[in-house]
Formats: C-alpha cells, sequence, structure tokens
C-alpha cells in the first residue's frame, strides 16, 4: 500500500544550507492553510501540482547528493505545510530511516491537533523525526490572525507537546516591522521559550520582500508593500529578547 503514497512536490533544492543541520536536501511540498502576508513561497498554498512523487523516487534522488552532507546533513521536508501530507510524510521518513538518513520537517504546526486520526500518526511520524524547525509568527493570539489568517493556539500547544515528548526543534521567528517588531510581544514569547525544555536553537530571521514578486505574477495583493526590513539594530534587539541560541 506505502508504494502507491505519492506527495504533492513544488520544487526540490539539492544543496540548502539553511534548513536544518549540515547540507540539506530539501522537499517542498504544496499546500498550506495559512495565509502569512510575508510568505515568500506563495505559489505553495495551492496543493494542487502535476509533480507527484513516491517516496522512493525523492530518496533514490536525494541520495545522489549524500557525499555533501557530511555528518550532519540529510532532508528536509519544506512547503508549503508539510503535515497536510502526513501519511507521505509518514512513509517518506520511515524509508528514510532505514537508509540512514537524518530527517527534518520545517513546519508552521498549523494543522496539529490532539485528535484523531491525526494525533496517532503525529506520534508514529516522531518515531522517525530527528528535527523539526518550527515558526513562531506571533505569540498574540489577535495579531497571530492578522498575521497569518489562523489561530496559534494549537500551535503553541503543539510545541509545548514536543517539548513535552522530548523532540528537538529549533525555533524561529520573522521580524516583520509594525507587525512583529514589538518588544512586549517579544518579550511574551521569551517567557513561553523559556518553559520549553527541548529548544536547541532560537532564529530570527528578518523580514524581506524577495518573493513580492511571486505575489504580483499570482495576481494576490500584496499587504506589505511599503514595508522595509528591518534594521541590524531592530534584528540584534530580537535576538537579544529571545535569547537567541547559535
Amino acid at each position: 500500500m506505502s508504494d502507491t503514497i505519492k506527495g504533492r512536490i513544488h520544487s526540490i533544492e539539492t544543496f540548502g544550507s539553511v534548513d536544518g543541520p549540515g547540507v540539506r536536501f530539501v522537499i517542498f511540498v504544496k499546500g498550506c492553510m495559512m495565509r502569512c502576508r510575508y510568505c515568500h513561497n506563495v505559489d505553495t498554498w495551492d496543493p494542487e501540482t502535476t509533480d507527484m512523487r513516491t517516496a522512493d523516487e525523492l530518496l533514490d534522488m536525494a541520495e545522489r547528493y549524500r557525499a555533501y552532507w557530511g555528518k550532519e546533513g540529510g532532508i528536509t521536508v519544506s512547503g508549503g505545510e508539510p503535515l497536510l501530507q502526513i501519511d507521505f510524510l509518514l512513509d517518506l521518513f520511515k524509508k528514510a530511516k532505514k537508509r540512514g538518513i537524518n530527517t527534518t520537517i520545517d513546519t508552521a504546526l498549523q494543522p496539529f491537533t490532539r485528535e484523531e486520526p491525526f494525533f496517532s500518526k503525529f506520534n508514529e511520524l516522531m518515531e522517525y523525526t530527528d528535527l523539526l524547525l518550527v515558526d513562531i509568527k506571533h505569540i498574540d493570539p489577535e495579531q497571530h490572525k492578522k498575521l497569518v489568517a489562523q489561530p496559534n493556539d494549537n500551535i503553541l500547544d503543539g510545541i509545548r507537546y514536543l517539548s513535552d515528548i522530548g523532540k528537538p526543534i529549533w525555533l524561529r521567528h520573522v521580524l516583520v516591522p509594525e507587525w512583529t517588531d514589538d518588544d512586549a510581544a517579544l518579550h511574551r514569547m521569551r517567557d513561553f521559550i523559556d518553559t520549553l525544555s527541548n529548544v536547541k536553537k532560537v532564529e530570527v530571521l528578518p523580514y524581506h520582500v524577495m518573493g513580492e514578486f511571486k505575489w504580483e505574477e499570482l495576481g494576490i495583493p500584496y499587504s506589505l508593500k511599503g514595508i522595509e526590513p528591518p534594521t541590524a539594530d531592530r534584528v540584534k534587539n530580537a535576538e537579544e529578547i529571545l535569547g537567541c541560541i547559535k
């Protein structure tokens, strides 16, 4: 049965250097329920694609680059939101572990729920997952909805659960002037981070406009037009507040 599972693929990056430890083979999947105003992969929102691939097809391709991974490298699944394709992810990671490949998920945890059948599948997936890169878009629930059009209660619950089971995570926060560059909110986020026992790294990602052209190509209004990237001082301020672990 697992041989028939195919993932909805957007693109592949064969030499990723910012998507987990070491050099990564990065699989970008399609489909996302978040509507982040600063999204630089807006072309991954729509789950429809003509590029459907099996786990073995992707792993065979990934292993061609294995010599470049070093001791820490491996595969990372990003998106889009990988957890929307949890059955495919399970099949991919089970087979990756049989090949001795390090596995990482880049996720916003938006689909996380303790309800079935997702929760049992998620727990099984964690058995084959070495690391998660998790975004905290905004700590305040109302501001979170304004920024990404989704609540954050289940996301924060998912992060707490990962801490409870001791699954390593890197936490990431995109610093957007006028939206997330707020000292009070950053301090609240730090208070939340301090309750967790599984955080191996905290990263502040400065907002950029490199993906704005994709919005224009898709005919979607870009609501952050005119907002400039944060200054180096503001990035340093956020890193100090959040206690960034390099």
